[in-house]
């Protein structure tokens, strides 16, 4: 209902009169469930290599408590950052006819900015942590903390532009959870205005259609010499060599 509610020929008056009624009808319940689900399913594969830093680095009784606490700080700290994502999608509704484009705009600008190259380079840390007691627990709740800080700080203006596109949501979600995996795929970078994308990801994807290429290749080459050879010896028509 929103581009509706925020038609200025409808005499809802100023634009934050369409984002009260627009907040009215989404509950904090409904758009809390909805981020959590979102971000969930879009930030989940990025915590494998942190998870893998955690679990080297605590005994095997004390890894599944670390776990939690680590993911309880990720959790939270998202929790309010998309919720406040989603909330400011609604208000770009309620105050442009063009929030998509606003929101594309920003994610293109964050991600030319150092700001950004900041916040990759944060997300590449892995700290030391404590092996006993309350401090073990105290680094692995930080530790969840601290990453998801850097996390939302590389995915915020993404997560705004996959939050303001209506039509066809699915799939840019889907395509901006794969951007996000792959640029955490580069190494670590020095903090300057330039234009940033997945490389090394490109460069796999590249070598792996090359190698499927040269397979496909071989493979037909051996069946067109197989079928020369029986065409040849008449067997392929039942006929004595």
């Amino acid at each position: 209902m929103g581009p509706a509610l925020c038609s200025t020929g409808l005499g809802l008056g100023p634009p934050w009169s369409a984002l009260d009624l627009m907040l009215a009808l989404n509950s904090p319940g409904r758009l809390a469930a909805g981020s959590a689900l979102m971000v969930g399913a879009m930030m989940t594969p990025l915590l494998l290599g942190p998870l893998r830093h955690l679990r080297e680095r605590s005994f095997a009784d004390r890894r599944p408590r670390a776990t939690l606490l680590f993911v309880a700080g990720y959790a939270g700290m998202w929790a309010l950052g998309a919720a406040g994502l989603e909330i400011a999608a609604l208000a770009a509704r309620a105050a442009s006819s063009l929030p998509v484009g606003l929101a594309a705009l920003a994610a293109l600008l964050w991600q030319l900015s150092p700001a950004k190259q900041l916040c990759l380079n944060a997300c590449h840390r892995r700290p030391a942590l404590a092996a006993f007691g309350a401090s073990a627990d105290r680094d692995a709740f930080l530790f969840g903390l601290f990453h998801s800080v850097a996390c939302f700080g590389a995915c915020w203006a993404l997560m705004l532009l996959a939050f303001s596109i209506r039509y066809g949501h699915l799939a840019a979600m889907i395509a901006i959870a794969l951007f996000v995996a792959a640029e955490r795929l580069e190494r670590p970078g020095p903090l300057d205005w330039r234009l940033r994308w997945p490389a090394k990801a490109m460069r796999i994807l590249l070598a792996y259609a090359r190698e499927a290429t040269q397979a496909a290749g071989l493979t037909a080459i051996s069946v067109a010499r197989s079928a020369r050879e029986l065409l040849g010896s008449g067997r392929l028509f039942g006929r004595a060599a």
